[in-house]
């Protein structure tokens, strides 16, 4: 097998090369043998291999934002692109990031174009990211572009912020109340159910299911225990890594009435935020609006964005025109638009478009959580009285019996 290795040499020097070995600790072996320090192993697939190979690291929101600022700085500062990669490889302690800003640096010195490094890792920069550098590299506006990346980059990831931020408490507080009825019906009603089993009592069939739902739960405890929890961690990969899963969640999403108003501001944000950047970078209206229907996260508004560039504007419509004859976006946002092209500042009201949705995003989530948390004190309330009603009326039978 083929690997692909990025190490340091003993002065502190990057090298890499390709090496045959049988797994990756044979090629520790062999790098630490030529008294090299690895920073990256992965298997070598040839050119465009998608995939970071960071000993499981990854390139991080945060390590985006980090990357883009402190680039646009250097570079604003007068520093050259070259000596702004060295720097940064200097200061950076984080494996991944060290590795990645030294093959950006390799493919430079090769003549490729500063954006094709980005284009290799999809899963950690999306298009709109790589049509912006490329775009401010070919223009000759790299500063400003990774400028306004950065901007673009913290607002997500504010947004995204508020957004665990409000979830957090539901989260934890279903898991825990899922955890202590787990535990509740696996260990305390089989007891109690062996107590009314050993008097001779027949509890009513309402209660005989209850307990042999525990008494199953008990005997299998070892089983059941490890399945639910890869139940709720393959659930958890499946519906925010897979996109089917991702397909599932939006469905359903936009079937549910407060959820369906948080995704649908939130698709609308992220339209008007991603739209005014592609546009301000000089990105061709259809190839911008090509580009943000992959970003908005939202299937319907992405086939009207879809639509409105294949069907409206690539035929002659105006901007206005096109999105006038979409349902799927709001008459305030469709009008905005028009109104803002006949005046040429369509970059300035998709700009307070997205300010105004990020602060309805924000309200819509405040109020989607205070719907929640009712909803599942009100689940927890039912399981735990059915448990207890299960367990009362033998009781009674019990004390009605002596």
């Amino acid at each position: 097998m083929r690997f692909h290795y990025t190490a340091t040499q003993s002065n502190g020097q990057f090298t890499e090369g390709d090496i045959e070995a049988g797994s990756p600790n044979e090629v520790l072996e062999v790098l630490t043998g030529k008294g090299l320090h690895p920073v990256s192993i992965k298997v070598y697939r040839g050119v465009g291999a998608a995939g970071l190979g960071f000993f499981g690291q990854s390139i991080s929101l945060s390590d985006r934002i980090f990357l883009t600022r402190y680039l646009a700085l250097m570079l604003r500062a007068g520093t050259d692109l070259f000596k702004a990669i060295d720097i940064l490889i200097s200061d950076l302690d984080k494996p991944a990031i060290k590795a990645f800003l030294f093959e950006i640096k390799t493919n430079l010195e090769k003549g490729n174009p500063f954006y094709t490094t980005f284009a290799k890792y999809p899963k950690y920069f999306s298009q709109v990211f790589i049509n912006l550098v490329k775009t401010g590299e070919t223009s000759g506006n790299l500063a400003e572009s990774l400028d306004n990346l950065s901007v673009s980059l913290t607002k997500e990831q504010e947004l995204k912020n508020k957004i665990r931020a409000a979830l957090i408490y539901p989260i934890i507080l279903l898991a825990m109340s899922f955890l202590m009825l787990l535990l509740l019906a696996t260990f305390a009603l089989p007891k109690i159910a062996n107590i009314f089993m050993s008097a001779g009592i027949t509890p009513p069939l309402f209660s005989r299911i209850v307990f042999a739902v525990g008494l199953f739960l008990n005997d299998n405890a070892v089983i059941v225990f490890p399945l639910v929890a890869g139940a709720a961690i393959g659930g958890w990969y499946f519906f925010t890594q897979v996109y089917l899963g991702r397909r599932i969640i939006s469905a359903v999403g936009e079937r549910l009435p407060v959820l369906n108003g948080v995704l649908g501001q939130l698709a609308i944000q992220r339209f008007a935020n991603t739209f005014a950047s592609l546009m301000k970078a000089g990105i061709p209206i259809i190839s911008s609006l090509e580009v943000t229907a992959d970003a908005v996260g939202s299937e319907k508004l992405k086939m009207a964005l879809q639509r409105i560039a294949r069907e409206g504007i690539a035929k002659g419509l105006t901007i206005g025109e096109a999105f006038r004859r979409e349902p799927a976006f709001p008459l305030v946002v469709t009008n905005l638009i028009a109104v803002s092209e006949h005046a040429g500042h369509t970059e300035e009201v998709l700009r307070t478009l997205a300010g105004f949705y990020e602060m309805e995003v924000d309200s819509a989530i405040k109020t989607l959580v205070a719907f929640i948390e009712p909803v599942l004190l009100l689940i927890i309330g039912v399981l735990i009285g059915t448990i207890a009603i299960s367990v009362i009326v033998p009781i009674y039978q019990l004390v009605g019996g002596i």
